[in-house]
């Protein structure tokens, strides 16, 4: 069911009952004031006729010895009938309107009463020792009432329909920014991420047009880091595998020592693909928002741990850790794979930096704010404070680095990720990098 005809069908329905219940009320109040206006003219009849009997000369009888009166002689309107009749009972006088049968008259007031097979509405007044009864008959009143109320309840039926129509009509022209949106995006190619335009827009649908063209943003932002993910993957992978071709093909031309040399030199290029490959994915793993919460808590000294005994497994300098003594028990506010992963890049590139028969150091203390501190310090050549904001670019590498240009990447990855802030010092003698990682709160 489309949302305008869904609208109509609820407001119409709404409309509907409300009208309904106006018209019912409207019309109820019409045949009760109907009713009661012709019941005050029975009463004023009789009262006219009680007040003219005594000014007309003496009647003479008919036939059946009653006065037959007409209805200009007692003044009353055409279609009512009038009975004059003493207080024991005799009828005196009769207009040419009246029953056949007498009108019963010895109540007085409003009463119905059936005469023959016709229903009659009478009003009897007692005045001047004489019983004056008014009546009218109830199917000429139906009539009445049934055209006053389809004259009243016409103009309701035709305000009601028109009042639908004019609610189709308005709730198409206000689904017509809806419409205009559904065509922008209909006509769009599969690579098109332009904003949406939001002028002539109501305001309710601002919001909305804006978190699309939010949604657009963040697409072409992904679209285009792959993008260049795949022209970096491509331009850093054929270095090695050209390498590892040539070596092998030497390796086959040879023999002896240098196809020994050669196969050797052939799997160095394979680990640093395998390297660089492991980078590439977890790279996209990062700015993919692959989830890497397993349930797991681990806290700042856990994961110092694990992060130095990842790195100790390749060959390089040693790894010292300085944790302070008053270190919180609460566990990292972040995956704690994450932690290491980002932890471990950082050892690694210290390592790959500092010079022979030196240590990386490992510093890791407490800060306000429920937050600690990593701080990881090479003691390497140092770098130009220039170059630092070109660290986290990817496959950027020193002068004398040989790593993938990836670790620093994956790092700032994780820590916009995660919330962390990620500093570089370069110091007198080396770098020192620091990664700030909020802890978990209670509850």
């Amino acid at each position: 069911m489309s949302l305008r005809l869904r609208l109509t069908l609820t407001l119409g329905s709404a409309f509907v009952l409300l009208w309904a219940v106006a018209a019912t009320w409207m019309l109820m109040d019409v045949r009760n004031q109907l009713m009661l206006s012709l019941d005050q003219r029975l009463a004023a009849s009789a009262r006219m006729v009680a007040g003219l009997l005594v000014q007309l000369p003496q009647p003479q009888l008919g036939a059946d010895g009653v006065t037959r009166l007409s209805a200009e002689q007692l003044g009353i309107e055409n279609g009512l009938a009038c009975q004059v009749s003493s207080l024991r009972g005799e009828v005196l006088a009769r207009s040419h309107a009246a029953p056949d049968s007498v009108l019963d008259a010895q109540r007085t007031g409003f009463h119905d009463q059936l005469i023959g097979d016709t229903a009659w509405r009478s009003f009897t007044l007692i005045q001047n020792g004489m019983r004056v009864t008014t009546a009218d008959r109830l199917d000429e009143r139906d009539t009445l009432k049934r055209s006053v109320m389809l004259a009243a309840a016409l103009p309701v039926l035709v305000a009601l329909l028109g009042s639908l129509m004019v609610l189709w009509i308005g709730i198409g022209n206000g689904l017509s920014p809806l419409r205009r949106i559904r065509n922008a995006l209909a006509q769009r190619t599969a690579d098109s991420v332009e904003p949406l335009q939001t002028e002539r827009l109501p305001r309710e649908l601002v919001p909305l047009v804006e978190t699309q063209n939010q949604l657009f943003a963040r697409i072409a932002q992904t679209l285009e880091r792959e993008r260049r993910l795949t022209d970096d993957a491509a331009h850093e992978l054929r270095s090695p595998l050209t390498a590892i071709k040539t070596h092998l093909q030497v390796a086959a031309m040879t023999e002896g020592d240098t196809a020994k040399r050669a196969l050797a030199q052939a799997e160095i290029g394979t680990d640093r693909l395998h390297r660089t490959l492991e980078q590439l994915l977890m790279l996209a793993r990062v700015e993919g928002q692959v989830s890497f919460d397993d349930g797991l808590r681990c806290t700042a000294l856990e994961v110092a741990q694990q992060a130095i005994a990842d790195a100790s497994q390749q060959a390089g300098p040693p790894i010292e850790l300085h944790a302070s003594e008053n270190l919180p028990r609460a566990p990292l506010a972040m995956p704690p794979a994450l932690a290491i992963a980002a932890l471990r890049n950082l050892l690694d590139n210290a390592r790959r930096h500092t010079r022979d028969g030196t240590v990386v150091h490992l510093m890791l203390e407490p800060l306000g704010e429920g937050k600690v501190r990593f701080a990881v310090q090479d003691q390497g050549p140092g770098i130009a404070p220039e170059q630092v904001e070109r660290f986290t670019e990817r496959f950027w590498r020193s002068s004398n680095g040989d790593g993938s240009g990836l670790g620093l990447s994956i790092v700032k990855a994780i820590a916009e990720r995660c919330g962390c802030e990620l500093a570089f010092e370069p110091c007198s003698e080396g770098l020192q990098v620091e990664l700030i990682v909020a802890l978990e709160t209670p509850g």
